[in-house]
């Protein structure tokens, strides 16, 4: 008898043992209602992460993520829910997409900081949904509509009860940054939209931003409004340096990042400049040696250099990777080698892409210019399938000229990777 206690003791102490064990990983799960497809997808705050949650015909999910901690977005349609995840935590997401801002709802472990970043996200939005208008805003109002946004979120953060106050700490300093960042683009911004090109703030406009520290690795991590602010900040550093010595502002950017006291801020700032900066260069050799004398992440050099090593293949002079049987808007398809003989000059763009449909005045001129000459002008839609009529309608409508082409698989197709095309508009000859 006394051996069987002896042995219910034991058990119940290995029971208690592993309800100690920290666990590595975090807990989320739900019930979709209404759902408009099988799936929701996680990405992190600084878009270094993401994973697809899969939904059952009920609409219930539940996964285990392996994850670091702090903020995360899941999507669901047009629906962004901001969360704050760490391990260890078991969260419940439930809502329905027929009336989502009256049935969301979160509960769990850990819920409390992200049911505050929904409630501070109301708050934003009471800014963001008036688009563009608020950059015509003279000085005093603009600054005055953030001053009051800053206040508001701040008494939100302070009233909750249960935040862990290290997170509150940190959440201050993001509010305050967030206000820094809208009065710093405030300048070109008006500039562009008040259509006043001379545009400059007053001399005290930017007084707040005097005393911010842009080498607080801490901020660095929680905050990507600090991340936007000291990128910015060494982004200005770069245009002085870049008058200076008389270079391209990338190289300029990547000299100025390389001296950066902060391990991780160096490193951050330079990885994710180069990761697309070194696909737009014009000076490939020098932009890649300096990213690697100056980078101390492995892994990330390892990933540079493979983009170096793909870009020397697609360099100046080189023969260009092909495009075969696009389908051409005027009938039939097209390939590269059908243009043999003649210049070719490439659009690579997408009917949703801003900025493409921004340079289609400038590309109509060029075309305009070079008309009966010996070059051919191409533009290639990298548009997925399902936007395959918007791009007939708009080339259509924009009586868009030369070989307007469909790719045959998006991003993914074979032209776009091998000349490792990561933004559009994108450009070559």
């Amino acid at each position: 008898f006394m051996r069987k206690i002896w042995i219910l003791i034991a058990a119940i102490s290995i029971i208690s043992c592993n309800n100690d064990v920290k666990k590595d990983f975090t807990v989320i799960s739900g019930k979709v209602v209404n759902k408009k497809t099988d799936k929701i997808n996680l990405i992190d705050g600084f878009r270094d992460y993401s994973k697809t949650i899969q939904l059952k015909d009920d609409g219930s999910f539940l996964d285990t993520l392996k994850i670091k901690e702090g903020h995360y977005w899941l999507r669901d349609g047009d629906n962004d829910i901001p969360l704050y995840l760490k391990k260890g935590e078991n969260i419940q997401i439930n809502y329905d997409l027929n009336n989502f801002d009256a049935t969301y709802k979160i509960e769990g472990e850990g819920s409390k900081i992200s049911d505050y970043l929904y409630q501070k996200l109301k708050i934003e939005q009471k800014i963001s949904t008036k688009g563009t208008k608020i950059y015509l805003l003279d000085e005093n109002n603009y600054k005055a509509l953030f001053q009051n946004e800053k206040v508001e979120l701040t008494d939100l953060i302070y009233s909750l009860k249960d935040i862990p106050k290290s997170f509150t700490d940190s959440e201050i300093r993001n509010i305050e940054y967030k206000y820094y960042n809208a009065i710093n683009r405030y300048e070109v911004y008006h500039a562009h939209y008040a259509k006043l090109p001379n545009f400059k703030v007053s001399e005290h406009f930017l007084d707040d931003l005097e005393n911010v520290i842009y080498t607080d690795e801490g901020d660095f991590k929680f905050s990507r409004a600090y991340r936007i602010l000291v990128t910015n900040f060494y982004r200005d550093q770069a245009s002085v340096v870049a008058k200076k010595e008389a270079i391209d502002e990338d190289l300029a950017f990547l000299k100025v990042a390389s001296d950066i006291p902060s391990q991780i801020i160096k490193n951050d700032l330079l990885y994710n400049a180069a990761k697309y900066g070194i696909t737009y260069t014009e000076n490939i050799e020098e932009y890649y040696k300096i990213f690697m004398e100056a980078s101390t992440n492995k892994k990330q050099k390892e990933e540079i250099t493979r983009s170096y090593d793909k870009l020397k293949t697609v360099a100046k002079g080189k023969p260009s990777p092909k495009f075969n049987n696009y389908e051409n808007f005027k009938g039939g398809t097209t390939s590269l080698d059908d243009l043999k003989g003649k210049y070719v000059y490439i659009d690579v763009w997408a009917t949703w892409c801003g900025p493409c449909k921004a340079e289609i005045p400038s590309l109509k001129a060029i075309e305009k210019k070079y008309h009966n000459k010996n070059i051919n002008f191409v533009s290639i839609s990298v548009d997925k399938d399902k936007d395959h009529d918007k791009w007939l309608k708009m080339v259509k409508e924009k009586d868009l000229k030369g070989y307007q082409l469909f790719a045959d698989n998006d991003w993914n197709s074979n032209f776009v990777k091998e000349y490792l095309i990561l933004g559009i508009p994108r450009f070559i000859l």
